[in-house]
């Protein structure tokens, strides 16, 4: 899976934390919570590596998952299981920081038996596991309110999307996996042969601008995060992720993610850092 990582740090398959579209342990949160972010985020790595590794049988993966969430709860240990017991020692055994990892490898297990979304409904079920917990990783570290969860679930919904678009293609040639709604696809007449090419039909196209269309939905759901956060540093990373989701969302409406990968530039981050902290100050 590409994934998900920091205030709304996101976890990418393959990549290190200094690769990743969104920041991850970024200098704007407070260095006192940096470690425990970081300990998240490997774990969530290693977890995507054997969700993602070519030589282990779905079998295995999922053993080697479970295995993982007992040790998150204190029922395993062992050298397999070094990053679980990190991360669990990081937090002090907080439950609720405790379950905000444990709920990510749902999705993991699920990548590792199943490689298709129906429908946008299931692509959000998906999301509600692996990027949802993100964000309410970083507002529980930070002992925010339950009240920023659902706007903090839908900017990593969106980033979550973003990112399954802008690796459609290479998510396809390397996992075999389609994040794109099935439905969708089934609609347009594609089959999933469309995504081995190097340029997107129109009919692709279609659907990469349907779901930029569902996710720009999500993103205005998000909308009203940063003035949720009570915490002045994660206040301004929320605000400044929000811009980096629009932005995106914007270069994919003009890019082709399999002409070509689509990301943001040196313009782009500083108008989001501008932006951002504009935003992220007067909400």
């Amino acid at each position: 899976m590409t994934r998900a990582a920091a205030a709304e740090t996101y976890v990418a398959a393959s990549k290190t934390a200094n690769e990743e579209n969104f920041p991850v342990a970024s200098l704007l949160l407070a260095a006192d919570k940096r470690a425990t972010i970081m300990a998240y985020y490997h774990f969530a790595r290693h977890a995507d590596d054997i969700a993602d590794n070519a030589l282990m049988s779905p079998e295995a993966k999922v053993a080697g998952l479970n295995a993982l969430d007992e040790a998150l709860h204190g029922h395993a240990s062992g050298p397999a299981l070094v990053l679980a017991e990190t991360y669990r020692a990081a937090v002090k055994g907080e439950a609720p920081l405790i379950e905000d990892a444990s709920q990510l490898l749902h999705a993991f297990r699920r990548d590792a038996v199943r490689d298709y979304c129906e429908d946008w409904a299931d692509l959000m079920s998906y999301c509600r596991y692996s990027a949802a917990p993100v964000g309410r990783f970083l507002l529980d570290l930070h002992g925010e309110s339950h009240a920023t969860y659902a706007p903090s679930d839908a900017l990593c919904a969106a980033l979550q999307v973003l990112n399954h678009l802008q690796d459609c293609g290479k998510d396809f040639a390397q996992l075999r996996r389609v994040y794109l709604p099935r439905d969708w696809m089934h609609q347009a007449g594609l089959t999933t042969e469309v995504l081995t090419g190097t340029r997107s039909p129109p009919e692709l196209r279609a659907v990469i601008d349907r779901t930029l269309d569902a996710t720009d939905a999500l993103i205005e759901l998000a909308q009203p995060l940063p003035a949720l956060i009570k915490d002045t540093r994660l206040r301004l990373q929320a605000a400044m992720t929000v811009r980096v989701a629009e932005r995106l969302s914007r270069r994919l409406r003009k890019g082709d993610p399999l002409a070509e990968r689509v990301k943001l530039g040196r313009v782009d981050a500083a108008v989001i850092l501008v932006s951002g902290i504009y935003r992220g100050l007067t909400a």
